[in-house]
């Protein structure tokens, strides 16, 4: 017997001679202590389906809570899944500096991208003096700053003082989570309507 089945059994053991001695206390008639006794077997055996299926049941709470906050990534292990957006994309939650922004994530994007707005709401420093990047975008040649980022977390994967740019247009609203993170991890795949990254 290993050392986890004898403590479960010891949990069990104590757990009936609490109840035994709650129900001898009380001095209840025989149909009255039968009955507290089922209800409290009830509960036990409840209490033991529920920790048998931990797994299954925090796997379920993580599909549900992908459904009800679309781009908070679910844990599994050292895995985050991340669900395709109704717009065909990858959508992800990231925590900067402590502060949580949306990223789109882009593979075909060389250097993950923060938004005027976004690196000011999370207090990223932008090098002001250093010369502006040229980048190609989607809707043309952008003008970006460097930046680095103090701490950067999705879900476990944590990445500092990580290299970012910064785009100079006011109106771009969009983060992009680009290829300077994904080669970070040890793996990333997309497997159906999921993205798996693996850090």
């Amino acid at each position: 017997m290993t050392s986890d089945q004898t403590a479960n059994l010891l949990y069990s053991l104590l757990f009936l001679v609490l109840v035994v001695s709650s129900l001898a206390a009380r001095r209840l008639s025989v149909g009255a202590t039968i009955k507290y006794a089922f209800a409290w077997l009830a509960i036990f055996a409840g209490a033991v389906v529920l920790y048998s299926f931990r797994g299954i049941a925090r796997q379920g709470w993580e599909q549900v809570r992908a459904e009800l906050f679309p781009g908070a990534p679910v844990q599994d292990g050292k895995t985050i899944r991340v669900k395709m957006e109704e717009d065909g994309h990858f959508h992800v939650d990231a925590q900067i500096n402590g502060h949580m922004l949306n990223f789109l994530i882009d593979s075909g994007a060389t250097t993950t991208t923060l938004s005027q707005t976004g690196a000011n709401a999370a207090g990223v420093p932008i090098d002001a003096y250093g010369f502006p990047v040229a980048t190609q975008t989607a809707n043309g040649v952008a003008m970006m700053k460097r930046a680095r980022i103090g701490s950067l977390s999705i879900g476990s994967i944590v990445r500092t003082d990580f290299p970012v740019l910064v785009s100079s247009d006011q109106n771009e609203a969009v983060n992009l989570l680009g290829m300077n993170f994904l080669s970070s991890l040890r793996n990333w795949r997309v497997e159906g309507r999921e993205m798996i990254l693996e850090s």
